[in-house]
């Protein structure tokens, strides 16, 4: 088994450093929990230059861990993703680096296979089916379901809420080239892909190619966090998402919401707004075959802040989770009409994917643009990664205001199906 993880270094929207690591000891409670390995700030500091993982903990925490944190909001029990609710970590102390800045490999501990090796493994392998995928939620139902969330915000219960439906349809064969095609056609700086074992005997794998960071956290304390919110389809006129109103009152409020968390756990004063509105372009880039429909634009928002002495990973995990930009404001009432209104679980998706390195740092992103697969897997050396009749579930959302439209909140969800596409036809419809 191996564990693939990008890290978003330079804040750009696209990782310096790919991590490719052999997990060994599996924990269903989260690396920051004392009985594992304590706070991730009383770890050694990490060196200057060298890599930023130094051996550790990759895994994932899935979404409804925000109502462990907030017990306010309903349960909803196990999540859809084959793996049971909460947090999955798996203890990596062999792994390759590879700088993609410098073009060069690190080896941590002793990994088992030479980086020379790289290229011909890539060679090898069964391909991937996959699709059509189709709205398990349908477009009628969803818009019904912003309607209503829209009446929600006009009576005041809250500013905005995001809402997703999911996307499903059946997957044979690698799920690791699978995510080899969508890593290239989304090009995003925060990718992963696990393997894990799943429900009942079945396993699961994680494709994420998500852009979004939810939270970097360095040795010295500083945290950073970029949410996203307004997107586009590539060919769009980055002004004309620049200028949007709706678009960038959705991401105030959530930079706002995420100043407040951050309030909570940083030295006074330290919080502060670094980019209030970027556009960053992802997916769809050179390379990208001919009318590739994987590419966007995106409004992003940059905030840090520097943690007050005493405060440590967990306490910051707690007071974020999940970030604000897949729920909604205020979060906490944003998560109760998310619960109510989807129904089902989210799992991996909108939760977070990520790396507690020894060495005292921490990065998480936000799992969006996140597939899941689920199912039996073949035996013998195209077992782990090889799926037989699985099934592929990729989740989509929408933040929804006062003055959303409907059914144009139901297109915005299929323009962020676009690293999936790479892989699977996507009916437009949803159609049952």
């Amino acid at each position: 088994m191996a564990w693939g993880i990008d890290l978003d270094e330079k804040a750009a929207g696209h990782g310096r450093w790919s991590i490719l690591a052999w997990p060994g000891k599996q924990e269903s409670s989260a690396p920051w929990e004392p009985s594992l390995c304590g706070d991730v700030r009383s770890a050694s500091p990490a060196r200057a230059s060298g890599p930023p993982f130094t051996g550790g903990w990759i895994g994932w925490i899935e979404y409804e861990m925000g109502e462990v944190y907030e017990p306010t909001v309903r349960r909803l029990g196990e999540g859809s993703s084959g793996a049971s609710s909460g947090s999955r970590w798996w203890r990596c102390d062999e792994a390759l680096l590879f700088d993609h800045a410098e073009r060069q490999w690190w080896a941590i501990g002793r990994p088992p296979i030479d980086p020379a090796a790289l290229p011909a493994a890539r060679a090898e392998g069964v391909g991937f089916g996959a699709g059509p995928l189709r709205s398990q939620t349908g477009r009628d139902a969803y818009i019904q379901m912003v309607s209503e969330a829209i009446e929600r915000i006009r009576a005041g219960e809250v500013y905005q809420v995001n809402l997703a439906h999911e996307l499903a349809g059946r997957f044979d064969g690698s799920a690791r080239r699978a995510f080899a095609r969508m890593h290239r056609a989304a090009d995003p700086g925060l990718g992963a892909y696990i393997e894990s074992e799943g429900s009942e005997g079945g396993r699961v794998a994680v494709l994420s190619a998500s852009p979004e960071l939810f939270l970097g956290v360095l040795p010295d304390g500083l945290v950073v966090t970029r949410p996203m919110k307004g997107t586009r389809p590539a060919g769009t006129d980055e002004r004309a998402l620049y200028d949007a109103e709706k678009d960038r009152a959705e991401l105030n409020m959530i930079i706002d919401l995420m100043r407040n968390d951050l309030g909570r756990v940083c030295r006074f004063g330290s919080v502060r707004v670094e980019h209030a509105r970027t556009i960053e372009r992802h997916g769809g880039g050179p390379g990208e075959r001919s009318g590739s429909e994987s590419g966007i634009i995106q409004a992003t928002g940059t905030v840090a802040g520097v943690l007050r002495p005493g405060v440590g990973l967990g306490e910051l995990i707690r007071e974020c989770f999940p970030g604000g930009s897949v729920t909604g404001a205020p979060k906490i009432q944003a998560m109760k009409i998310i619960a109510g209104l989807e129904g089902v679980p989210r799992g991996v998706y909108c939760g977070a994917i990520g790396i507690v390195s020894d060495g005292g740092r921490a990065q998480f992103s936000i799992a969006i643009r996140t597939a899941v697969i689920t199912g039996r897997t073949g035996s013998g050396a195209s077992g782990w990664g090889h799926f037989e009749n699985g099934r592929l579930s990729y989740r989509v959302g929408a933040g929804i205001v006062a003055d959303s439209n409907p059914a144009s909140e139901w297109d915005e969800t299929l323009v962020k199906a676009g690293p999936v596409r790479s892989i699977a036809q996507v009916l437009e419809d949803g159609a049952a």
